[in-house]
């Protein structure tokens, strides 16, 4: 069994393509909230309203460093996804923290972010730009076969 986190953007489709692509094979996936909005107000609904945006958002990162920590941790590989639309600082933190951890590491990311992203790819094992790409890799982790 291949435990495997899925981090990063949450604007695409990317993990559901990995998902779907690894039917079959021995993986179990965690991954963030990706619902936005409870992802950004868990902290003030969980532990009470916060008049300033700072202790707002405050509040909800440190619940969710909570899961993020825990899914890291108990990863074999993490995949950190950095899309097109918006920069995505949490996921160089999560890169950056796997990397920490000695967890094995795919970065996802298209051509146009290679310079952008080049300390971080130096940190990965890989480094992929379709979602494809890290569904050939598990496959080949786990049966030792090649795509095709």
């Amino acid at each position: 069994m291949l435990n495997v986190y899925l981090s990063g953007e949450i604007h695409t489709d990317w993990r559901e393509q990995i998902i779907a692509g690894a039917e079959g094979l021995d993986v179990t996936f965690n991954s963030p909230v990706t619902d936005h909005a409870a992802s950004d107000d868990c902290g003030v609904a969980i532990l009470g309203n916060e008049p300033n945006k700072y202790w707002h958002d405050h509040k909800g990162a440190m619940i969710n460093a909570i899961r993020t920590r825990k899914g890291i941790a108990d990863a074999d590989v993490v995949v950190v996804r950095f899309g097109d639309k918006y920069k995505q600082w949490n996921a160089a933190f999560d890169a950056g923290y796997a990397a920490a951890l000695g967890k094995s590491l795919i970065i996802l990311h298209g051509a146009d972010h290679q310079h952008a992203l080049k300390e971080v790819d130096a940190a990965a094992l890989a480094v992929a730009e379709e979602p494809a790409q890290v569904v050939d890799i598990l496959r080949y982790v786990l049966t030792g076969g090649l795509p095709g």
